[in-house]
């Protein structure tokens, strides 16, 4: 709307992409904000809530603690989004159908899980990837059919190391697939998936601000994508969607974000990457989410080829539970080391 109104009475003023990402940001965090509440108190009268794992008994006073809270800023994100992006944009578009894809996806393994009482229900895992790999198929073949270029970048050079050409939708499905589950893992503390996307969101929205603009691009010597840029206002609305949602969930958490809205945000998370060309550098900024996955890989290989555990529990997040760190202790260090790792991502753009 505001894009369409720049563009009827030449307002200068909100043709720049940087102005209306800050306008989302605000919008999405107000609505947010004002949201919640009212879905705290629907969700507390209809008992959806979130079913504790048996395997993790110091969470049992979180039983009655109202999931499926990503539903709310990801319809912050979109109400935002109308408000203050180019919405026939095709980036746009697929970051829209991104988001609520796999929000879809989330929302259905969420609604068994309350309606059972049971962690362990909801869609099963076999059904569950094959709808994850439809949707990421779907935001695929959206850059395929809009000529998105194929090359591989990795950090510290500046040309492509290859072009991937049709081998760059499976390779583009598969960072899908990895990083909406790694965020999904991460999901286990008040807060700790929360932020650390947050500064995901920033970092990306900045490399693909950068991609899209061909001055700055040229400086940089990275690759410039003409159109690009505009998805910067998606991925701004996001965060304040999450920003708005952290008043809620930083600990101890009202209401937790669930499969609804970690599915979303891994999902966004990655065709971000894509878009900026940094799906290998995804890997630091994303660092914790990479932490957490590798160490549940590390855990059920070493139990299957050993019978041993290297954890006192995976994800990691559990195992410091289990050594005596405080919650919170662990949530505000895993934090941190988010926030070095997304600085080195953007310091890693000087060094090419």
């Amino acid at each position: 709307m505001i894009y369409e109104l720049s563009q009827l009475l030449d307002i200068n003023l909100f043709s720049y992409i940087s102005v209306r990402a800050g306008i989302a940001f605000f919008i999405a965090f107000v609505i947010t904000l004002f949201a919640m509440p009212r879905y705290l108190a629907w969700a507390l009268a209809k008992n959806a809530n979130q079913p504790i794992s048996k395997y993790v008994p110091a969470h049992e006073n979180k039983r009655h603690t109202p999931t499926m809270g990503g539903a709310i800023f990801l319809f912050a994100t979109l109400i935002s989004t109308i408000i203050s992006a180019n919405i026939i944009d095709p980036y746009i578009i697929g970051g829209i159908i991104t988001l609520l894809g796999f929000g879809l996806v989330g929302f259905k393994d969420d609604l068994g899980k309350v309606i059972s009482g049971d962690n362990l229900e909801g869609l099963t895992p076999k059904g569950k990837f094959l709808l994850q790999i439809i949707i990421a198929s779907i935001s695929t073949g959206i850059l395929v059919y809009n000529g998105f270029p194929t090359e591989l970048y990795i950090p510290f050079l500046k040309t492509p190391l290859f072009d991937l050409g049709y081998f760059a939708i499976p390779f583009w499905v598969l960072v899908f697939l990895a990083t909406t589950n790694a965020v999904n893992l991460t999901d286990g503390l008040d807060g700790l998936a929360t932020v650390p996307s947050i500064i995901a969101l920033f970092t990306l929205g900045a490399i693909v601000y950068v991609t899209g603009n061909a001055i700055f691009s040229h400086y940089l010597l990275i690759p410039n994508i003409k159109g690009v840029g505009e998805i910067m206002i998606l991925s701004s609305a996001l965060a304040g969607g999450l920003l708005g949602f952290l008043w809620y969930n930083s600990y101890p958490a009202e209401v937790f974000m669930g499969d609804t809205g970690s599915l979303s945000i891994g999902g966004f998370i990655a065709y971000m990457a894509i878009l900026g060309k940094s799906e290998v550098l995804l890997i630091i900024i994303g660092i914790i989410f990479v932490i957490e996955t590798v160490s549940v890989i590390l855990q059920v290989g070493s139990f299957k080829l050993r019978q041993k555990r290297i954890f006192k529990m995976a994800p990691i997040h559990h195992h410091f539970e289990l050594k005596g760190w405080a919650e919170n202790k662990i949530i505000v260090r895993f934090w941190m080391i988010s926030f070095i790792a997304n600085i080195l991502a953007l310091i890693s753009f000087k060094f090419r």
